[in-house]
């Protein structure tokens, strides 16, 4: 038996573009989540648009369509100021945080050019003082994307966990 050509159905190139989206949105939620394991932790606002928005919620509150969030920021000048807050003023102790983003999917492409996604992550965290890790939140980004000057920027960024109950220290980003 011999292969020849694998015919692609008509819809095929906008398979691909699918495909391809995906992939890169795969590659951005790689690099976000070097930035917030690794450092430094100022390149965390880069990952947005000017005016991005980012919430942390309970499902709970996602479901019912409540605003309020554990933590809530309106463009990068807030973002930035949370890094300031974790970096120079907070006082917390010392962690290694572990983000495991997957099963990401393309929801809808717009118009507009923006992109909706969803990726599903969990949160691992170590604390220095203690021998094992701990799953400090499950749950999923909702996400819209834009692009800027060619690369994917979050406009919005919605962590919303699944625990019913979270650690009191929500120190890092998610």
């Amino acid at each position: 038996m011999t292969v020849t050509s694998i015919k692609i159905p008509a819809q095929g190139d906008a398979l691909l573009d699918r495909l391809l989206l995906r992939q890169e949105i795969e590659e951005f939620n790689a690099a976000y989540a070097d930035a917030l394991d690794n450092g430094p932790l100022s390149d965390w606002p880069d990952f947005f648009a000017e005016d991005g928005l980012y919430v942390i919620t309970a499902r709970e509150n996602h479901n019912a369509s409540l605003p309020v969030g554990l933590i809530y920021c309106e463009g990068k000048g807030m973002l930035r100021d949370r890094i300031f807050a974790i970096e120079k003023t907070a006082m917390f102790a010392p962690r290694y945080m572990r983000h495991f983003i997957t099963n990401s999917r393309v929801v809808e492409s717009r118009a507009n050019g923006e992109i909706v996604a969803a990726s599903n992550y969990i949160l691992l965290q170590t604390l220095f003082d203690r021998p094992e890790p701990t799953l400090h939140q499950i749950g999923t980004y909702y996400d819209v994307f834009v692009r800027i000057d060619g690369a994917l920027k979050l406009k919005e960024r919605r962590a919303v966990y699944d625990n019913l109950l979270i650690d009191n220290s929500v120190v890092y980003p998610v």
